[in-house]
């Protein structure tokens, strides 16, 4: 009796627990994290929750805690696995919902707690939780836009200002998609000014606005008087050839592999993309005031090649291969001439860039900044103050270049602007240093 029944035992620990035991052990935790970690929610706040558990998880809730209640704002149910868990591998997700009063009306404006719980699809079924404490705002923020006249062209840059109030933590002018910061106006407690593009591409019947949003997403916008100027911008082939592609495409893709012209369409599609991201995320290296007083420099006694928003066709054996937009000018001198700081700012960015070559990029303050491209040398480095014509390299044919030349541009928060304006004092002096009483 006593070797039958410790036969009996060895075959349920076998059979039943050893395989529990391993499942158990198999069994996993989930790892969760706001993404963006909410400090505010009000009317309906999106909320997301990047969540990674290897088996998968059968539930999850969230849940809104305030002044000891609490409501269910999201639930999600999955089958249950737990026994099978273990013959898969579920891939890390993100949940999305919304928590507001919306969801819970009860809640009023003041302190509150979001949690969420997250149960594990295994034999275990563990429970993880998420905590944020958050603010309740359901008071919409208010924002009112300058009188002035707004004379953009196409294009090109302006300035508008407004005053935000109630509580609000980020503001700004809004352009379609495109989103403009705002910084506090110079000798003003309240209002605040905000840099911004029309970009060339833009739909003429735009409208911009300026906003105040606070953290729970709540948003007022508010109008002003402006009259666009839209321009025709040219359109342009450009025969190329073997002998370029083979300069070009080996200088600045030497390891790639491939035909030629294959290697040119990703160099001028792909990387260029890539490069004006690059570019575009310098915005974020800007100071909080301008650098500088005067207008802005052109090249000295230099020709224009190609003009800001020229839209060209790449011609190769007599077909249209590609096509591109070109966001700047192209100015020739003379080969290796000396290349000056258009204005006084700090230099942000001075390395090889893909299709511009030797790059630099001086930041003015603001969101503004100038682009210098296809430099046989740079004689600044990145952290460096520099002055209105002051040497910084010189021009040359490094990059997506056909020949020796200064490719100039300017961006505003990022998006590529008309030089044009900024070389022009009157222009300056209208729609920037005399609505900020710089002068």
């Amino acid at each position: 009796m006593t070797k039958r029944f410790s036969f009996v035992l060895i075959l349920v620990l076998i059979v039943i627990v050893i395989p529990a035991t391993v499942l158990l052990i198999m069994s996993s935790h989930s790892r969760l994290a706001f993404e963006p970690a909410p400090k505010a929610i009000g009317i309906e706040t999106p909320i997301a929750v990047h969540l990674t558990n290897p088996h998968g998880v059968r539930r999850v809730t969230a849940v809104v805690e305030q002044n000891g209640t609490s409501a269910t704002i999201f639930t999600s149910r999955s089958a249950a696995h737990r026994l099978t868990f273990w013959r898969s591998h579920s891939q890390p997700q993100d949940i999305h919902f919304t928590a507001g009063q919306k969801q819970a009306p009860q809640l009023k404006e003041g302190k509150a707690r979001l949690i969420f719980e997250a149960e594990s699809n295994d034999l275990r079924g563990s429970t993880d939780t998420l905590i944020a404490d958050v603010m309740v705002i359901l008071r919409p923020p208010s924002v009112s836009a300058d009188e002035l006249q707004h004379y953009i062209n196409q294009g090109g840059s302006e300035l508008a200002l407004f005053t935000p109030s109630g509580y609000w933590t980020d503001s700004g002018v809004h352009v379609a998609n495109y989103t403009f910061r705002s910084f506090p106006l110079p000798g003003s407690s309240t209002q605040r000014f905000s840099l911004f593009a029309f970009p060339w591409d833009m739909a003429r019947d735009t409208v911009p606005e300026v906003y105040a949003v606070n953290p729970a997403g709540t948003e007022a916008t508010a109008r002003f008087w402006f009259k666009l100027f839209p321009k025709k911008f040219r359109s342009r082939d450009l025969v190329i050839d073997d002998k370029f592609l083979n300069r070009v495409v080996n200088q600045i893709d030497p390891g790639g592999s491939g035909d030629l012209l294959t290697r040119f369409l990703k160099i001028n599609g792909a990387m260029r993309r890539s490069n004006n991201q690059t570019l575009s995320a310098l915005r974020f290296k800007t100071a909080d005031k301008f650098y500088w007083t005067q207008a802005f420099l052109q090249l000295s006694n230099s020709k224009v090649e190609s003009e800001f928003a020229d839209v060209r066709s790449y011609i190769y054996n007599g077909k249209k291969v590609d096509q591109q937009v070109h966001l700047g000018f192209d100015l020739a001198v003379a080969r290796h001439t000396p290349v000056p700081a258009a204005n006084d700012g700090k230099v942000v960015w001075a390395a090889p860039l893909g299709i511009y070559g030797n790059c630099i990029v001086v930041d003015h303050g603001y969101g503004l900044q100038s682009i210098y491209g296809h430099l046989s040398e740079l004689a600044v480095k990145e952290g460096e103050m520099v002055k209105r014509g002051q040497q910084m390299g010189k021009s040359g044919s490094t990059g997506l270049a056909g020949g020796d030349h200064l490719h100039f541009s300017m961006q505003v928060d990022g998006v590529e602007v008309n030089p044009i304006e900024w070389w022009d004092a009157h222009w300056i002096k209208d729609h920037i240093t005399n609505r900020l009483k710089l002068e």
